[in-house]
């Protein structure tokens, strides 16, 4: 699974909107839309607010772990 299809994922199972995860990142939906979608990369500050938001690893969302757990 590419590291945007990981994005929906995670913001959909936390039953979260685009337009919610935008306002944290501080930018349009139609741009976080674009993250999602793979259109645009999402830059290392925004991984790192969604890591954190979302109390999961880097590597859970970039789809190198299958555990969201950040201590493992």
């Amino acid at each position: 699974m590419k590291y945007y299809e990981n994005l929906k994922k995670i913001r959909e199972q936390k039953q979260k909107s685009q337009k919610q995860i935008a306002e944290i990142l501080n930018i349009t939906q139609q741009q976080y839309h674009l993250y999602e979608s793979g259109k645009r990369k999402l830059p290392i500050d925004g991984l790192i607010i969604l890591c954190n938001y979302y109390n999961v690893s880097s590597d859970y969302i970039l789809g190198i772990s299958d555990f969201p757990d950040i201590r493992r």
